[in-house]
């Protein structure tokens, strides 16, 4: 008979064939010993001694006959080996039992309804080891699975912690696995195993479909565990039941929404929620009504506040935050909102605000902190804070859609901030943004941009209240409904939608304008085309747009209207300054707007004569250009001495004539043309300033004298010039001297005389010493002229002439010549005898100046004793008709010095 084992030697053989990971011979054995390889002892010899390696599907059967407690009824068919425990003694064999060192069943922090369960205990400690040891967490729901009913613990922990982190490292991220083992993961914090669990979600582009995919295969398992929740207790009665794990969930998402919008729309888009889980069917399990209301809440505020954080200003981007509004609606079983795109052709009314509470300026900051706040009403899951959302996210993609990019906080701030130089800034920008991108021909754009305009200030409530009792609460409620209306005017006109903007503002039964508002904004819109304008050319680009715009309001500006005469006159000069080559400034060729800018538009006409050659000999055009800027109102008197007064003064007009004129005359003379200059001086500067005043004077509206100090400079000018060869010869010489030289000078007196007719008396000692000068080289060029007629004569009459009979004279026969015609005239007068001459002018007029009495008879009779009575009555000569305008300004002159009174010279005739 075969002595039985001892209990010692028993237990060495158990542990020895767990060791060597026999279980078939375990099993035997235990089948034989079960009242000493107790189920807990057995257990803990498989947790201690059975490699980790060792895949599950070896060891369940034995943990499925210890868990049933049907170990003693298995067949015993087989011997065991006992070879292992035969050398050792008893006592050898209790040394080695005290030796063993056996893990306890229970693992660090079980679950509480796991202690009193063996098979529990090994499961959970056993899946932990076989994590940490070798790293087989793969091999774990083999172990598991098959006791998800034996337990609620089990499959508790099975959800919770096996499938999200099996999940996470090796089915959706096998290739970025984290470091962390089971354990670690089970005592994470709740918001680093939240980011652990989500740190792969969404980071690159072909990861954005699956992220909801992470929420509901790994968050929504997660949260089925008692340990993410904090419930009150009896003696905390008053405290909710709050979950920390999902909090921070919707901490991640609203992180995310600030971070990568893509990433938390497409959480919310693609994840309906706390109750949206993918348990893969390891178990059913649902979470009691009142947690799931407060994870559905919770949840709908932080999509609402991801809304408010999304930093892009696109229109894919409000298209995502329409979409979480979509979504929170259907959660909260609201009517769905329309897409963006519909919504924008509908522009549907705000209509669910309670009062004014919410659009009020504090709850601005509700956009930027405390968006999860219980107390924060912006982001509260019901109708009015989606209605509100909507709107603003409305509103941010009208803007943006138009080129003027714009958040649902941008939109927000705008709205509850109510800021009018904001509002007022980014109206401008809308409607800037609207006449630079929108398309020149589709009136149906305009009206809808006029449309949304206008619904942006008050979101739709005139429509719905009536004009009366509407009350703005739009991103651009503090603006001027006028104001807006006249943007809108101008940007139609400058798109050339004319008929559009007459049948709107000026056909339509109620006027959205007052005609002196709508006058003054067609105005501007004219001249805004006219400053913008590059082509000078009345019938091209700006200026054409221009003239139209001026024409298509008929009924409010007429033709007849001063505005609009001065715009006519304004485009008239500057198409007429188009014809001509003008550069102002080195590679900037002419623009109309110059005309508009230029201290003094007038000097651009002396330009023109620099830059084109004989365009001098275009005069009449050139006082034409002069008398439209006049007419245009351009002509200003604050700089350069020059007009600002009402268009179309005549005197004005003179004087801006006289500077043309003057211009062209010096224009002539620098190219040499003098007969041209003469011309322009003796025609054009002389006309006015000779009836009756030697200087045309003008009184501006600021009380100033101003003077005509064009003419006698040009007039001087002219007189100064010297003839050369590069002078223009005369074409006409007609009754004057045939002698170049001496019709030279005597023009250029004629000039010298007319300038001391208009020019100012501080200048009259520079003129008559250019006079002087110029009668010295007349009469020295007579002088010249008489010598070689004298010597033509003699040659004629001793020479050449034929039929002479003799050149000898005969003894005292005198010699007698006929006198000359210029020995007829009397001589050359000096600058002494021009004063004498002067004085006796001045007797005719100052009876009470005895001297100037005497000075004239004496020289009345000089005048009687020189020669040249003869035959025929003396004609009058040129340069004594010069003489006389002189000596007659001189006295004058004299006259007006000294204070005299004229007597009649009608009597003095006589």
């Amino acid at each position: 008979m075969i002595t039985p084992p001892s209990a010692s030697r028993v237990l060495i053989l158990a542990t020895h064939l767990a060791a060597r990971s026999d279980i078939e011979s375990l099993t035997v054995l235990a089948a034989q010993h079960t009242s000493l390889l107790r189920p807990e002892l057995l257990l803990r010899l498989l947790l201690t001694c059975l490699p980790e390696a060792l895949p599950p599907s070896q060891y369940l059967p034995l943990v499925q006959l210890i868990e049933s407690g049907d170990l003693g009824t298995v067949v015993q068919s087989r011997d065991l080996d006992w070879s292992s425990v035969q050398h050792l003694t008893d006592a050898e064999a209790v040394a080695k039992v005290r030796k063993l060192r056996l893990l306890p069943l229970a693992p660090e922090n079980p679950p509480a309804d796991a202690l009193s369960d063996p098979v529990s205990l090994f499961l959970l400690h056993r899946a932990l080891r076989v994590d940490q040891e070798a790293g087989l967490i793969a091999q774990l729901p083999d172990l598991v699975v098959p006791f998800l009913g034996h337990a609620p613990c089990i499959r508790t922990w099975m959800v919770s912690v096996l499938l999200p982190l099996l999940r996470r490292d090796h089915e959706y991220y096998p290739h970025c696995p984290t470091a962390y083992t089971l354990s670690a993961f089970q005592h994470m914090d709740d918001r680093t195993a939240v980011d652990m669990l989500l740190s792969q979600t969404g980071s690159r582009q072909q990861d954005l479909p699956y992220v909801g995919r992470d929420l509901r295969g790994l968050i929504g398992p997660w949260l089925y565990n008692d340990a993410r929740w904090v419930r009150r207790d009896d003696s905390q009665p008053n405290r909710p039941t709050v979950c920390p794990g999902w909090e921070g969930v919707l901490h991640w998402i609203t992180t995310q929404a600030s971070r990568s919008w893509r990433v938390a729309v497409g959480a919310i888009d693609q994840w309906d929620g706390p109750g949206d889980v993918d348990l893969a069917g390891y178990a059913s399990m649902w979470l009691q009504d009142d947690d799931l209301e407060y994870l559905e809440q919770r949840y709908a505020r932080a999509a609402l506040a991801s809304a408010y954080l999304i930093p892009e200003a696109s229109v894919e981007a409000l298209n995502g935050v329409n979409g979480i509004i979509t979504k929170i609606m259907a959660l909260l079983d609201q009517d769905p909102c329309p897409t963006l795109q519909v919504a924008s052709s509908l522009l549907p009314p705000l209509t669910h605000l309670d009062g004014e509470e919410l659009l009020s300026a504090r709850n601005a900051t509700y956009m930027r902190k405390d968006l999860l706040a219980e107390s924060n009403l912006l982001t509260a899951p019901n109708e009015t804070s989606t209605q509100l959302l909507h709107i603003l996210t409305l509103s941010a993609f009208i803007l943006t859609k138009a080129g003027v990019p714009c958040t649902v906080r941008r939109a927000g701030e705008l709205a509850f901030l109510r800021d009018e130089r904001e509002q007022r800034a980014e109206a401008t920008r809308f409607i800037h943004s609207l006449s630079g991108n929108g398309p020149k021909s589709d009136d149906k754009y305009w009206i809808r941009a006029r449309n949304e305009l206008l619904w942006l200030r008050d979101w739709g409530a005139e429509e719905v209240q009536g004009p009366s009792y509407a009350q703005a609460h739009g991103v651009f409620s503090q603006l001027n409904k006028e104001f807006l209306e006249i943007e809108c005017l101008k940007a139609f006109l400058s798109n050339t939608r004319y008929y559009l903007a007459r049948s709107i503002y000026e056909d339509a039964p109620e006027k959205p304008l007052d005609i002196d508002v709508l006058r003054d904004t067609v105005v501007s819109a004219a001249m805004n085309a006219y400053d913008n304008a590059s082509n000078p050319h009345r019938g091209r680009g700006g200026l054409l747009r221009c003239d139209d715009i001026i024409h298509t309001f008929p009924q409010t500006l007429m033709d007849t209207h001063p505005e609009s005469k001065q715009i006519e006159a304004l485009l008239r000069a500057t198409h007429a300054l188009g014809e001509y080559r003008l550069v102002l400034k080195k590679g900037e060729p002419f623009t109309p707007v110059v005309l508009r800018v230029h201290t003094d538009p007038i000097s651009i006409i002396g330009r023109v004569l620099e830059q084109n050659p004989k365009s001098y000999t275009r005069i009449q055009d050139f006082l034409e250009i002069g008398a439209n800027l006049v007419d245009a109102g351009l002509v200003a008197h604050d700089k350069l001495n020059q007009f600002q007064s009402v268009p179309g003064r005549p005197e004005q007009r003179s004087v801006i004539e006289k500077r043309i004129a003057a211009m062209c005359v010096d224009a002539a003379l620098t190219e040499d043309d003098f007969e041209t200059a003469y011309s322009y001086v003796v025609n054009r500067l002389v006309g006015d300033n000779s009836r009756g005043s030697s200087r045309v004077e003008l009184s501006s509206s600021k009380g100033r004298i101003m003077t005509d100090d064009y003419s006698w400079k040009a007039a001087l000018q002219a007189g100064k010039y010297r003839r050369t060869a590069e002078t223009v010869k005369p074409t006409h010489i007609g009754t004057a001297s045939g002698n170049l030289d001496v019709r030279h000078l005597e023009q250029r007196m004629e000039c010298l005389a007319t300038a001391l007719r208009v020019a100012p008396p501080a200048t009259l000692q520079e003129i008559l010493s250019v006079f002087r000068k110029c009668e010295e080289e007349l009469n020295a060029a007579i002088k010249a002229e008489e010598a070689q007629e004298s010597a033509w004569d003699d040659q004629g009459d001793l020479q050449v002439m034929p039929g002479s009979f003799s050149s000898t004279v005969p003894a005292g026969a005198v010699k007698s010549k006929a006198a000359s015609p210029r020995h007829v005239e009397e001589a050359p007068m000096s600058l002494f005898d021009l004063s004498r001459a002067s004085m006796a002018r001045a007797q005719r007029n100052l009876t009470t100046l005895s001297s100037l009495q005497r000075s004239g008879n004496a020289r009345s009779d000089e005048a009687r004793s020189e020669p040249g009575d003869g035959p025929e009555p003396q004609r009058v000569r040129k340069r004594d008709q010069l003489r006389e305008a002189a000596v007659g300004t001189l006295a004058s002159g004299v006259g007006w010095l000294i204070g005299a009174q004229p007597t009649d010279r009608a009597g003095d005739r006589s």
